[in-house]
């Protein structure tokens, strides 16, 4: 199933206007969870995982029960939708640099040993659609960063590398957009990675079971149409399986935590002359069998984002 988070002004017969709903992704259209199971779990993310493993096969029960019957005119078309990140908000975002070699590469570095971990808050979070907003007096380093999102769906902690993969609810895309002059200025990650706005996800949550191989994913990022990177999840120094396996010997992994899994080779700071964004562009990231993220930039002088 494609799983997405939208929002509405009234789209749909009886829902709450702003409220944020859970909806399966057919096609171009967007069939509510709660049309599915009227009356029943879940009707949003939120719900979703509160209730795994249980609630994910009964939706998909719903779905299947559904879809043999269905035909293209159910719900409502994506253009008409707000759409939010798969997880509106998850307890953790897990971020892990210099996961290519590709990457490493570019720097002029060796891959590391062990996965290099940092944070981005959750408050970075976007969806598709939305626009990547930054205070060009606050920063003039504005870089897009392709990555896998991993989504957690039931509780991890020391889990081996052999059942890793039966943690994960699902993949999407995501923009690991960063501040460099931050980023290195500070000499740490997090503020730089962490600005609001600064982590699009989306455009859905392709479950685990769909997706199939998570290390075997094609994908790139585009600036106003020009190819930056173009690489593959075989390039992984550590697989999702051995990060799951990492994260989750030192921290507990919660449903709906977000692992962003790295970046191949080609982002803009790394070029020559360096190819950062610019109020107006737009930045698109396509992985195989997970759609295209799509934001658009914008300088917002003063910082009111």
């Amino acid at each position: 199933m494609k799983l997405v988070s939208y929002r509405t002004p009234g789209a749909f017969l009886a829902e709450p206007g702003r409220a944020a709903r859970l909806g399966v992704l057919h096609g171009e259209r967007v069939v509510p969870a709660a049309q599915l199971a009227p009356g029943g779990h879940p009707q949003s993310m939120a719900e979703l995982l509160r209730d795994m493993p249980d609630s994910l096969e009964g939706l998909r029960r719903a779905w299947q029960s559904w879809s043999s019957e269905a035909d293209g005119r159910d719900g409502t078309a994506v253009e008409e939708l707000e759409l939010l990140p798969p997880v509106p908000r998850p307890g953790k975002i897990v971020a892990i640099g210099v996961n290519y070699r590709s990457h490493a590469e570019e720097q002029g570095r060796e891959p590391p040993d062990s996965p290099v971990i940092f944070a981005k808050f959750s408050t970075a979070l976007v969806g598709h659609g939305a626009e990547i907003r930054w205070d060009p007096e606050l920063t003039a380093a504005v870089d897009a960063e392709a990555e896998l999102a991993v989504v957690i769906g039931r509780r991890a902690r020391n889990v081996p590398r052999a059942r890793a993969l039966d943690f994960v609810l699902g993949y999407s895309c995501l923009n690991d957009v960063s501040a460099r002059d931050l980023q290195f200025g500070d000499k740490q990650f997090v503020r730089g990675k962490s600005l609001d706005t600064f982590c699009p996800m989306g455009p859905a949550l392709v479950t685990a079971d769909e997706l199939g191989d998570p290390q075997s994913l094609g994908l790139r990022s585009f600036l106003n149409g020009e190819v930056m990177q173009d690489g593959s999840t075989a390039e992984m120094v550590f697989g999702v399986a051995e990060l799951i396996e990492f994260c989750s010997r030192a921290f507990t992994l919660e449903p709906g935590d977000v692992i962003a899994s790295g970046t191949p080779a080609g982002v803009g700071w790394f070029r020559e002359p360096k190819k950062l964004l610019r109020d107006g562009d737009e930045v698109i990231i396509e992985i195989e069998g997970l759609g295209r993220l799509a934001n658009v930039c914008r300088e917002v002088p003063g910082g009111d984002t």
